[in-house]
């Protein structure tokens, strides 16, 4: 995978990093939300895209 398309999932409550992901920056021009499990909560919240 490109550098330049690969994101960063980090969670909302614990502010951890857990996934890794890309995404088409052409199409797609805000950041990211998506519902994801963190190992860390031990729930599914929502993880935002960090820099």
């Amino acid at each position: 995978m490109s550098q330049d398309n690969m994101i960063k999932l980090e969670c909302t409550e614990c502010k951890r990093v857990n996934y890794f992901s890309r995404k088409n920056k052409k199409t797609l021009k805000g950041r990211l939300e998506m519902n994801k499990y963190c190992k860390y909560c031990k729930k599914h919240v929502k993880h935002k895209e960090t820099k």
